[in-house]
């Protein structure tokens, strides 16, 4: 059928060469067209070819290149790694349409190509980072995708949400280091306004957690992370025991609105009455008032007022 859009897999030795050709143009024109760019130079090297290299060749949860092809011609590739150990989730690691075969709905065929091909290789959903750049968010939530937090190196992320309903259970965090953590917290700090974990920062987090300072609560649907909260402990002289403080309540964007907010506030509290913490406090902005109220925090305890320190 003419202008269809089929997809073909780099496999022998000159596709692959040709594939990396394509995509360091791609980065030298559309995603690093300054010279001086201090990202540059990596994603051009040696040690990034290798490092996905290794992705593209490893037995599961493998990358894979492709090409776009269009009437006899190759227009465009991309880099999609289905994780078929996890949640069958299709990140979408890079995706180009070549600039002599843009405009015309060119895009937007080959990314429901590429989505097309997804399923039919075992992903149930996809998400992408879009590198903040409105241009291509736009692009994307055109084909159906949302804004939706953002990724452990804090960079914003988009997906296009699973259609099939999976249970969310939650549990008390085990892994001080989970990497979804981080993805979480600098989701929750990206909405806020604030800024990203550091290195710094999340060495410190972690260390919190092994101490006991503060507890985290994961909500997961199937292997990912959806959303979390945590209760931070401190020594009450008035009621010579524990109190709590409830803080980092956070859900994916795309999972809002499902009963995972009552589930995390139920297990944080429940949790409270069988560690002998006496009380679980949080401190809201007005227009959450109600939210919290209707999650069992319904005690007034007035206003709330701080000086910082740091």
């Amino acid at each position: 059928m003419e202008n269809r859009i089929t997809i073909r897999e780099a496999i022998t030795e000159n596709d692959v060469a040709s594939f990396w050709k394509q995509l360091c143009a791609y980065y030298r024109r559309d995603i690093f067209p300054d010279p001086g760019d201090g990202d540059r130079d990596y994603f051009l090297s040696d040690a990034h070819r290798e490092r996905i290299q290794k992705i593209h060749d490893r037995p599961q949860d493998r990358c894979h290149y492709l090409f776009f092809r269009r009437d006899g011609q190759d227009i465009g590739f991309a880099m999609p790694v289905i994780y078929t150990t996890g949640d069958r989730k299709c990140f979408i690691l890079e995706f180009c349409v070549f600039p002599g075969n843009r405009g015309k709905g060119s895009g937007k065929k080959c990314a429901r190509a590429l989505l097309d091909w997804a399923k039919e290789n075992g992903a149930l959903y996809a998400e992408l980072n879009c590198g903040g750049d409105q241009r291509r968010e736009h692009f994307w939530q055109s084909v159906g995708f949302i804004p939706n937090g953002a990724d452990q190196w804090g960079q914003p992320l988009m997906i296009l949400p699973p259609a099939e309903d999976v249970p969310v259970t939650v549990e008390m965090l085990a892994d001080p280091e989970d990497w979804q953590l981080i993805k979480l917290e600098n989701g929750f700090l990206k909405e806020i306004g604030e800024q990203m974990l550091t290195r710094e920062h999340q060495a410190q987090l972690a260390q919190a957690i092994r101490d006991g300072r503060i507890t985290f609560f994961v909500a997961r649907r199937g292997y990912r992370a959806i959303g979390m909260c945590s209760v931070a402990r401190c020594f009450s002289t008035f009621a010579c025991t524990d109190t709590g403080a409830f803080e980092d309540f956070y859900i994916e964007p795309a999972f809002r609105k499902k009963g995972v907010a009552r589930k995390l506030a139920k297990a944080a509290q429940e949790w409270c009455r069988e560690n002998d913490v006496a009380s679980l406090t949080v401190c809201c902005a007005p227009c959450d008032e109600l939210m919290y109220q209707k999650l069992g925090f319904d005690i007034s305890l007035g206003h709330t007022y701080a000086c910082l320190t740091l």
